[in-house]
């Protein structure tokens, strides 16, 4: 791995855990270090912080929040 892809997951802690994690990337970064600004599109996937990944988050958390509110109404009945 060259200098440049070392600096930069040692400022992104998060990235170096995922390439940690997948150690395919080591080879990538080895071979075309360029490819280093791919890690955090595919860093978000892994973490599940992409846009519809936190949106289905909160939309199960909804649902969920429904079910409890039917829950109690018809505990209260």
């Amino acid at each position: 791995m060259d200098l440049f892809s070392y600096n930069y997951l040692a400022k992104n802690p998060d990235l170096a855990k995922f390439v940690r994690y997948n150690p395919i990337w080591y080879r990538y970064l080895s071979r075309d270090p360029e490819r280093v600004y791919e890690i955090k599109h595919e860093a978000k996937k892994f973490y599940g912080k992409t846009f519809t990944q936190r949106l289905e988050k909160v939309n199960n958390n909804v649902e969920m929040l429904g079910m409890l509110m039917k829950l109690s109404s018809e505990m209260k009945d």
